[in-house]
C-alpha cells in the first residue's frame, strides 16, 4: 500500500445485532469475504455464500473459530434459480428470518469490444446482473411475506458511470446493477424494504491481481486522491452504514467507496 498513512480498522459496535445476513460471493479475501467478518463483529448472525465451495467451507471453519454459532455457509451459483432458492430457503431454516441481503458476487475481465465474444459478454451479464437480480427477487419474496422491513445492499461499482477500456461488459452489468437497484428501492418501499448500493473504485484483493495487469492497477491508483487503493474492509464498513440504522431513510442510493478523481 502507498499514500500517507494507513487506515484504521475500527471494532464493532453493535451496529447489526441480532439481524440476520446472507452474503453472496463471500469465501477469501474480497469485499464479501470481508463484509462477512465486519457483519459479525458488528453482531450479526451470517450466512455466507458462494459458488467456489472449498473456499466457502475453509473460510467458513475460519470465521466459526472467532464467532461460534454465528456462521453458516451454503454454497450457491447465481446463475442458478434452483440453487437461488434454496440459498434463501437455508437462511429461514437456519435462523428463522431474514433481515440483510448483501449481493456482492459478480464476475469480471477485460477485453475490448470488438474482440470481445458472445460469451464473454454473457457471462459476464449473466453472475453480475443477472445474479443480483435473482437474488434481489428472492429476497423481496421473503422480506415482503415477513412483514417486518428488510435491507438489500447492492455491489456495484464506479465503472457504471466512468468510462474505462476493455470493461464494456462489466460497465453494462454494473450500471444495470445501479438501475436495479433504484427500480427495486421504489418497488419494496411498499413494504417497508430499503435497497440501497456501494460503488467501489479500486479495492484491492488476490482476485483482482490475478485478473488486472500491474500496469492497470498502478493506473487506477494513481487516480485516487489518497494515492492507495481501498481495502475490502473499508467498502465493508459502507454496506455495514446501509445494512444497520444509521441510513433509515435512505433507498434508491447508490453510495460511492471512491476517492478517485478525473
Amino acid at each position: 500500500m502507498t499514500g500517507v498513512e494507513s487506515p484504521v480498522y475500527e471494532p464493532g459496535h453493535g451496529l447489526l445485532k441480532g439481524r440476520t445476513a446472507v452474503i453472496t460471493a463471500a469465501a477469501g479475501a474480497g469485499i464479501g469475504g470481508a463484509t462477512a467478518r465486519r457483519f459479525l463483529e458488528e453482531g450479526a448472525r451470517v450466512l455466507v455464500s458462494d459458488a467456489h465451495v472449498r473456499r466457502l467451507k475453509e473460510y467458513e471453519a475460519e470465521l466459526s473459530r472467532e464467532f461460534p454459532g454465528a456462521v453458516t455457509a451454503v454454497p450457491c451459483d447465481v446463475t442458478d434459480e434452483a440453487q437461488v432458492t434454496a440459498l434463501f430457503e437455508a437462511a429461514v431454516r437456519e435462523h428463522g428470518r431474514l433481515d440483510v441481503v448483501v449481493n456482492n458476487a459478480g464476475l469480471g475481465g477485460t477485453s475490448d469490444l470488438v474482440d470481445m465474444s458472445d460469451e464473454q459478454w454473457s457471462r459476464v451479464l449473466d453472475v453480475t446482473l443477472n445474479g443480483t437480480f435473482r437474488c434481489t427477487r428472492a429476497a423481496l419474496r421473503l422480506l415482503r411475506s415477513q412483514g417486518a422491513g428488510g435491507v438489500i445492499v447492492n455491489n456495484s461499482s464506479v465503472v457504471g458511470w466512468r468510462a474505462q477500456a476493455g470493461q464494456a461488459h462489466y460497465a453494462a452489468a454494473k450500471a444495470g446493477v445501479m438501475a436495479l437497484t433504484r427500480c427495486a428501492a421504489i418497488e419494496a418501499a411498499a413494504f417497508g424494504v430499503r435497497v440501497n448500493a456501494v460503488a467501489p473504485s479500486l479495492a484491492m484483493h488476490p482476485h483482482l491481481v490475478k485478473v488486472t495487469s500491474a500496469e492497470l492497477l498502478e493506473e487506477l491508483t494513481a487516480r485516487e486522491a489518497f494515492g492507495r487503493y481501498a481495502e475490502p474492509w473499508e467498502v465493508a464498513n459502507v454496506i455495514v452504514f446501509l445494512a444497520s440504522g444509521y441510513s433509515s431513510y435512505m433507498t434508491g442510493e447508490i453510495v460511492p467507496v471512491s476517492s478517485q478523481h478525473p
